[in-house]
């Protein structure tokens, strides 16, 4: 299957589109928080403390992703730094919070992109881009003419603003969000996230218009589609049961869900109780019932 970016790239609108995700920053507006600051002027944003430039902390080969995405070569995997929520149990927290990595310009990024096509990655797994979807289209522009062709893959927290997925709009392959929470108020606890599920919602109604259910190839590696992530949080924090339940009647009854049980007390979580212990086998198990009561897809396991 033919990647989605590269009629956009042949026609210029690719790079009309980064121009204007860059002229987005003056005010900025692309995650749902909407601070307004000027990131172009030198202000960071209020929350993911980024300005014009993206911070990445590494890239190469990742095989701890979804099997339908690593395969065989791996999902070839561009981390970036900081993020637009701030949730107190961040797994990832050196990274996401403290800012680990290095700024770079798109033409960096651009280069990281087709070093990882060279070494034979299935994708580019863009992760936790939603702060940084600027200087993402444009090396995705510059990568293209220089010969890109793997999937995009869109890997963020979920926390993301139509309008911006709006210019991602036949250039990511792949959507692959969260869905962190059923409840807002515990998602703004937690997570620091005013109006996470409204927001959150709203940005996979819209990944999904853009690329529909998951479609495999025959080897079982990703193609096109939308691929949601859920962590199953100790007492069930999460409100899974309203997460599968919006999934499965107003997404698709075939959205994959990856049911994540490797929760684990970190950063500030030891402080939150009950997250400052890990979930049970028991809670786990839970959760993947209920996804499977309402029909979803759970990555690796076959339909009944």
């Amino acid at each position: 299957m033919t990647p989605a970016y590269l009629a956009l790239s042949q026609t210029g609108e690719l790079t009309l589109r980064a121009r204007t995700a860059r002229e987005r920053l003056r005010c900025c507006r692309l995650c749902p928080r909407g601070c307004g600051v000027d990131r172009l002027a030198g202000t960071d944003g209020a929350r993911c403390r980024t300005g014009d430039q993206a911070v990445v902390d590494g890239f190469g080969a990742h095989f701890g992703e979804e099997d339908c995405l690593r395969g065989t070569r791996g999902s070839g995997t561009v981390f970036f730094s900081r993020c637009n929520l701030g949730c107190v149990f961040c797994q990832n927290w050196p990274i996401s919070h403290g800012g680990r990595g290095q700024p770079v310009e798109p033409g960096d990024i651009a280069v990281m992109m087709l070093t990882l096509q060279e070494q034979g990655c299935h994708n580019i797994n863009l992760v936790s881009p939603s702060h940084v979807a600027a200087p993402i289209l444009a090396a995705i522009a510059i990568a293209a003419r220089a010969g890109l062709r793997l999937p995009i893959v869109y890997n963020s927290g979920g926390y993301d603003s139509v309008d911006t997925l709006r210019l991602f709009d036949g250039v990511v392959d792949i959507y692959m969000p969260d869905a962190k929470y059923g409840d807002t108020h515990t998602a703004e606890r937690l997570s620091q996230g005013p109006g996470y599920v409204e927001a959150n919602r709203a940005a996979i109604r819209e990944m999904h218009r853009q690329v529909g259910d998951l479609v495999l190839n025959d080897d079982g590696i990703a193609e096109r589609g939308l691929l949601v992530r859920h962590l199953v949080l100790p007492e069930d924090l999460a409100g899974s049961a309203r997460v599968f339940d919006f999934l499965a009647t107003e997404i698709s009854r075939h959205t994959f869900v990856n049911v994540m049980g490797q929760y684990h007390p970190s950063h500030l979580a030891r402080v939150y109780p009950p997250l400052d212990r890990r979930v049970t086998v028991r809670e786990v198990r839970q959760a993947l019932a209920l996804a499977r009561q309402h029909g979803l897809r759970l990555p690796n396991e076959r339909r009944r």
